[in-house]
């Protein structure tokens, strides 16, 4: 099976640009004869039935998927053994600093395009040893961070071509026990067969990195498509706090379904005022691929 997704984090009610993004990669899987798979991604940000009403919101503007949503939070034992196969290759170390050590020494110069200066990579065993009993002391536990092999990855995006970042040492697992993103989206992608993914552009960045830990766990890297953001009229990301941008506040506002999703498919070039009509319409090749201002109804 090869599948397209979704996978927003239940943190408060999707805003126009998520549900946006959620219909585009909707649209990219169903046109490519491509399953579409959900996941809720709940290891981290959790707002109390967030996660439900994002769900009903895609389904009232007519995205379906395949099989069951996949919540994050019950793959922690596949997440750990994941960790467990980079550590057997040598590819973590523990990491003491706080977020101001951290900060500091990036703010100096040190060279090479690394944010995280290395200052915990290499340190020898006996410093490891008292470090961590320091750490341990305040109720606290060493971040587990990847000690990659490449200084670039490179990756291929249908929208953006050939991107290649860095590859930092990033943190996969957090001090306080929690997984990181570059972790779980990766093992999780594998497990749910996804081989297309979807997503806005503010996330293009983080792909090399995510492509390359998959490359180091033998999973297949997955082709990318980042699509343009949904901004204000200040040129930032959109937000709640712009106005009337979720799908309830829009309808509060006088809007019904068919007029959200003429809207959306509007900014993207397309016409079209359902999901199954956008979907008969779309072609990546002609969708607009500039930053849409949204002006929230007043």
């Amino acid at each position: 099976m090869a599948a397209g997704r979704y996978a927003p984090s239940p943190s408060g009610d999707l805003h126009i640009g998520n549900l946006r993004t959620a219909l585009v990669a909707w649209a990219w899987a169903r046109s490519t004869n491509r399953d579409f798979v959900m996941r809720v991604e709940d290891i981290d940000r959790v707002r109390e039935g967030a996660a439900a009403r994002q769900l009903e919101d895609l389904r009232r503007i007519g995205i379906d998927w395949d099989g069951p949503t996949l919540y994050q939070s019950s793959r922690r034992r596949a997440h750990e053994d994941a960790l467990d196969k980079l550590q057997d290759k040598g590819l973590l170390f523990e990491c003491y600093c706080s977020r101001r050590e951290i900060a500091e020494a990036s703010s100096a110069p040190h060279g090479g395009p690394r944010t995280y200066p290395g200052t915990c990579a290499d340190l020898p065993e006996d410093v490891r040893a008292r470090r961590r009993a320091e750490l341990a002391l305040q109720g606290r536990h060493p971040a587990m961070r990847l000690r990659p092999r490449v200084d670039s990855w490179t990756v291929m995006d249908e929208l953006a071509g050939e991107v290649t970042e860095p590859i930092d040492y990033v943190v996969l697992r957090r001090g306080d026990g929690t997984l990181a993103y570059n972790l779980v989206v990766v093992v999780d992608d594998a497990f749910q067969e996804v081989d297309q993914v979807v997503r806005a552009d503010d996330l293009l960045f983080t792909a090399p990195t995510q492509a390359y830990v998959a490359h180091e766990l033998g999973l297949t890297e997955p082709v990318y498509a980042h699509v343009p953001l949904v901004i204000n009229e200040a040129g930032d990301r959109l937000a709640k706090r712009d106005g009337a941008v979720t799908l309830r506040e829009l309808l509060d506002a006088g809007w019904n379904v068919p007029r959200v999703v003429r809207e959306m498919t509007a900014s993207l070039g397309f016409e079209a005022d359902s999901a199954a009509s956008f979907l008969d319409v779309f072609d990546p090749a002609r969708m607009n691929r500039k930053p849409w201002i949204f002006r929230p109804p007043v």
